[in-house]
């Protein structure tokens, strides 16, 4: 791979596998409210969070971490403006402390902070506004769960990011470099010494939680379910991955290695690969090379579906781990590919329904469809092109996706949201 693009390739790496304490978007808020009230120069004693229909599905019934179990909008954006550290980014509330929790808590029952949804185009938008006596400010939040892109205080802007068009959401490494060749080729061919400076955080740090989430302390326990009735591989990769997100979604606080946003993406893409190689007693180097190729083809297919969405992003990420599986498991170029198409033709329904503990179910659903696409794929069968959502190939496939999640769910994220809210007519 020629040098300059493979500096391109490292540089969406390092944008999008970033550590983050607990789910996304409430740490999205919490982010802001911190900023807020580093500008104020004070706790607020009143916050309007205003959200997107995304930002809201995906906060309401997910545990704030290392806040001792708040849940929701108010409780991020109050924590992160009494305790949260701007400075450590989506690692914003990992220096609470037990007295700022409980601060925190008086200003939660003395409801300063409400909630109002934000009529945008964007899925992934919000605006914090935080008042501390005759003191304003505004602390606006676009795209990306850390891209601040707007402050004010009394009116007065204090900060304007200036997008450049040529970049993805105008502050990212253009995406449109990404193919499933180009990936494949930047897996096998890039050094080895690079790849390990990448991906042994995310080894370390994910399998960490998977491990914590396997001591039945969170949720349903999904992940000991699984291994105590099924001692197969496949129920191991998908215990350890499922484990890993409820313990996420339940307020575990250990970080987590991202992908493309999502902590739960970052886990799929990851866990299952590094499960797999362990107990087929692979090797690190081929490892490393399987984390890239499964990092970087759950990123290739975000851009078409977007960072928040009614598609479930598991779907993306088990899809690629299931293909580095078969990398893993020495088969070609083909057989990826192969093993890519047989899961998207499986579980491309799966929608989002918000951040929260069965969130650890849908992967390991996804991963089930991975696994078999796999098993499909080393017996070189595939689902044929134009059956379905199927295309030609497997670019034109993901796009195909992509547009089905973008363009044709947007009602479903309405419904989704409406029902959630207790809104619907038949609830």
């Amino acid at each position: 791979m020629d040098v300059k693009l493979r500096k391109k390739f490292f540089d969406i790496l390092h944008e999008e596998l970033v550590p983050a304490l607990g789910c996304t978007e409430p740490i999205a808020i919490a982010l802001a409210s911190a900023k807020a009230r580093d500008v104020l120069g004070k706790i607020p004693d009143k916050i309007v969070a205003k959200c997107s229909g995304n930002l809201i599905k995906n906060v309401k019934c997910v545990i704030v971490p290392n806040t001792e179990n708040l849940v929701g909008i108010e409780a991020s954006a109050i924590v992160g403006a009494v305790g949260g550290d701007f400075s450590k980014g989506m690692e914003v509330l990992g220096n609470v402390t037990h007295e700022q929790i409980l601060f925190a808590k008086q200003l939660y029952q003395q409801k300063i902070c409400t909630v109002e949804l934000l009529e945008t185009p964007l899925n992934l938008h919000l605006i914090i506004c935080a008042d501390a006596g005759n003191d304003h400010v505004e602390v606006e939040i676009r795209n990306l769960h850390d891209n601040i892109t707007r402050i004010t205080k009394n009116g007065v802007c204090v900060y304007d990011a200036k997008e450049n068009d040529g970049l993805y959401y105008g502050v990212l490494t253009d995406r449109s470099i990404l193919s499933f060749d180009r990936i494949y080729d930047f897996a096998i061919s890039t050094p080895l010494e690079l790849l390990k400076n990448t991906f042994q955080e995310q080894i370390d740090d994910n399998m960490r939680i998977a491990e914590e989430g396997l001591t039945g302390k969170y949720g349903v326990g999904i992940g000991t379910s699984l291994l105590a009735n099924d001692s197969s591989l496949a129920a191991k990769i998908k215990g350890y991955a499922a484990a890993a997100s409820e313990a996420r979604m339940s307020g575990c606080i250990l970080p987590v290695i991202t992908n493309s946003g999502s902590g739960n993406q970052g886990l799929a893409a990851s866990i299952p690969v590094i499960v797999y190689a362990r107990e087929k007693g692979i090797d690190d180097d081929k490892l490393f090379r399987a984390l890239a190729l499964s990092n970087l083809l759950t990123i290739y297919q975000k851009p078409f579906i977007g960072r928040l969405s009614a598609f479930c992003g598991a779907v993306s990420a088990t899809t690629a781990s299931g293909g580095a599986i078969t990398f893993l498991a020495g088969g070609s170029l083909d057989q990826i590919k192969m093993t890519l198409i047989n899961a998207l033709a499986n579980v491309s329904g799966i929608v989002c329904d918000g951040a929260k503990a069965s969130c650890g179910a849908k992967i390991s659903a996804g991963l089930d469809a991975a696994i078999t696409g796999h098993y499909l794929a080393m017996d070189h069968k595939y689902y044929q092109p134009h059956t379905g959502i199927l295309q030609s190939d497997i670019d034109h496939t993901i796009t195909a996706v992509g547009r089905m999640a973008m363009e044709g769910m947007r009602d479903t994220d309405k419904v989704i949201l409406k029902i959630m809210l207790g809104e619907s007519d038949f609830i």
